[in-house]
């Protein structure tokens, strides 16, 4: 397929704009030659706990050319999730605020799958696959690469204009596109989310121990949350957002539009007790759409109990 690389990547970074994609960047699709010694490093050093997924398709995630057969480029993009307005913490437990509304996967995959649509209409047809957390893909590499932020100390990717409260997401093509450049690094001397971190989770920077995360503990975990997290969670019953509260750079995260990732009632007026109550027919109820049944009633039910203890 003959294209047009620099005029495609303007059309699709416009398309990513009309969307509502916060920043764009473009790939080359290949081998991420600097992440493959690192990432071994992470899983040999069992960092990843329990989530044995991540050793499989340890090639794939490394090539996407092994994921999408034929592509040539890797378009990265991020989608902003941060809440106009912050769920209180006075007598409550507390949840991410990713969570805070509808399931993302599904949400940013069909702006993914629309805006593939119209970019067909208007290039010609070609062979892609969309993605946001679903499958192998080491997606804060390719966004460092494409140039949409750097990774922090506390391994989330960061932007000087809008920090980390952001959700990334793929399309990998069989398009030639023009590249971008990483940016460059600007966390400096600052290691407040090291400081913060309740159970020294982020061991060196940009290397966090996942099996000491309190996300990990509340979502990933399957089995009883060990003694070693006991009077560390912080009130914390699903996700952390810990180690981004305190990054200076997130001053400058504003309210997302997307009003599907605004909390919905139960969220914003609960308490403690009434999460004490909560009943499985209640949780099928408060998070059908939300990223929280992830956890399933079990897991958030062991969370509380944890907390309480």
């Amino acid at each position: 397929m003959n294209t047009n690389p620099e005029k495609y990547s303007q059309l699709i970074k416009a398309k990513a704009k009309k969307f509502g994609f916060q920043s764009c960047g473009i790939s080359k699709a290949d081998f991420l030659e600097e992440d493959a010694k690192p990432f071994e490093n992470w899983l040999q050093k069992n960092f990843h706990g329990e989530m044995s997924y991540m050793e499989n398709y340890f090639d794939k995630r490394l090539d996407p050319r092994l994921l999408v057969e034929g592509s040539k480029s890797v378009i990265s993009l991020s989608y902003n999730y941060f809440p106009a307005e912050k769920i209180s913490g006075f007598d409550n437990y507390k949840i991410s605020k990713y969570a805070y509304g509808e399931d993302y996967h599904e949400i940013i995959k069909e702006i993914l799958r629309e805006m593939v649509a119209e970019l067909r209409d208007e290039i010609g047809d070609f062979h892609c696959r969309v993605f946001t957390d679903s499958a192998p893909i080491l997606e804060r590499s390719w966004a460092r690469k494409s140039g949409i932020g750097w990774v922090g100390k506390n391994a989330n990717l960061i932007t000087k204009q809008s920090g980390s409260f952001y959700f990334l997401a793929e399309i990998i093509c069989d398009l030639e596109l023009q590249e971008d450049s990483p940016t460059t690094d600007h966390c400096g001397t600052c290691t407040k989310c090291i400081e913060a971190c309740p159970t020294d989770a982020i061991v060196s920077d940009k290397i966090i121990d996942g099996s000491k995360c309190i996300s990990y503990a509340t979502i990933e975990l399957k089995n009883e949350i060990p003694d070693s997290f006991r009077n560390k969670m912080e009130d914390w019953m699903f996700g952390c957002d810990i180690c981004q509260d305190v990054c200076p750079w997130n001053r400058f995260s504003a309210p997302t539009l997307e009003e599907k990732f605004r909390p919905n009632q139960f969220l914003k007026n609960y308490k403690k007790e009434d999460w004490k109550e909560v009943t499985q027919d209640l949780f099928s109820e408060i998070f059908r759409k939300s990223p929280v049944k992830r956890t399933k009633f079990a897991g958030l039910k062991r969370n509380i109990e944890f907390l309480e203890k």
